[in-house]
């Protein structure tokens, strides 16, 4: 299995899929599910399903995970070539001068560029320590007018993402460009191999979802077609073993899967997750039963889709699971494969222990 995961993020690494743009991503998921037999099917919006049928007794399941990735929008060219772009997510200004992109331009057409970042000698000690804004940026593809930028397929509105990138680290260790959540999607195919050859279970619907870095959104289009009774998202867990971020948790690399008891946005986006008890039990007995570590997470400023996709309909029994992750939003996010393997173990036999006394309601009814 670990190398399964290690083969497929690293090509889901490798190829771009701003939010609102994720059709590759899609399509390579659908191709590779088709291939083991695996049926799917596309919405609107781009979202991915697999839907495996169970028992229609017991309560449904969605599990899903986001395709897409942060990045930015071309919004203006210059007259000598050089780009100005919109952040596109929570692109981290600090983490941007200097970096290699990639602008996804018309009929497949991509063009590589740098962010623009003034030369060394010319910076004045005053501009040493600061960081340029977003709106101030400038990407250089090379190009020396505006008209060879268009014809190169580049126009207002082009996706523009990190330079797709994968760096094998130590042991299980390994960077990339959009591990968030390229991982989570890597997870799930995991997921979908093991219920494509079940005997018996609940409705399972596997959803690779789409715009969650833009507005969190994509995943609840899925939901309200599948009316789930149960919905369990996949993504990062930020990972406090670094000396920056000690006092916030003890999410640690390479510890195993985590689970969110609490997350809460507080940036203006009043929204967060306040786990359903029944799908924490489910999970903490699950990774009990399989001698599983499972690590705990309670964090403001981490918002998911899961926020929106638990007040369908009647509302749905919902809760964050995921991988530990150090260095979000950056270009090289870092995760350990054996956190995967472990979130994917996990999951696959926390589906199966779904039973008839599962408790969907918080007071013995529902």
């Amino acid at each position: 299995m670990k190398d399964r995961l290690r083969s497929n993020l690293t090509e889901l690494m490798m190829i771009p899929g701003l939010s609102g743009h994720e059709d590759r991503v899609r399509r390579w998921i659908a191709e590779r599910l088709d291939a083991d037999g695996i049926g799917c099917r596309s919405d609107r919006a781009g979202n991915l399903f697999a839907t495996f049928d169970g028992d229609p007794s017991l309560p449904s399941v969605m599990v899903f995970a986001h395709m897409d990735q942060l990045g930015f929008i071309v919004r203006k060219i210059e007259d000598d070539g050089l780009i100005r772009v919109e952040r596109l997510g929570g692109v981290p200004e600090r983490a941007l001068a200097s970096q290699a992109v990639l602008l996804c331009g018309r009929d497949g057409r991509d063009v590589a560029g740098v962010i623009y970042n003034k030369s060394h000698h010319a910076t004045l000690p005053e501009e040493k320590y600061t960081v340029l804004k977003a709106a101030d940026l400038r990407i250089d593809t090379g190009h020396s007018s505006k008209e060879e930028v268009e014809e190169a397929g580049i126009s207002i509105g082009t996706p523009v993402v990190y330079m797709p990138n994968v760096v094998d680290l130590a042991g299980d260790r390994i960077a990339g460009t959009s591990i968030d959540d390229r991982a989570g999607c890597a997870v799930l195919m995991e997921i979908a191999s093991a219920l494509q050859v079940r005997e018996t279970g609940p409705t399972v619907h596997l959803v690779f979802s789409v715009q969650e870095e833009f507005n969190l959104r994509g995943a609840v289009v899925a939901a309200q077609a599948l009316k789930p009774d149960i919905a369990i998202q996949i993504d990062l867990m930020l990972a406090t073993d670094t000396p920056e971020m000690a006092d916030r948790s003890d999410m640690r690399l390479g510890g195993g899967p985590g689970m969110s008891l609490y997350s809460f946005h507080g940036r203006g986006t009043l929204n967060g997750v306040i786990p359903h008890p029944s799908v924490v039990r489910l999970l903490e007995e699950t990774a009990a039963a399989e001698g599983m570590p499972l690590q705990r997470s309670a964090q403001v400023g981490v918002l998911t889709d899961l926020s929106y996709v638990q007040l369908i309909g009647e509302g749905v029994l919902s809760v964050d699971v995921g991988f530990p992750m150090r260095y979000s939003h950056s270009s090289l996010e870092v995760c350990d494969l054996g956190d995967l393997e472990r979130l994917s173990r996990l999951l696959i036999s926390a589906l199966a222990s779904i039973d008839e006394d599962f408790e969907l309601g918080r007071d013995g009814e529902g």
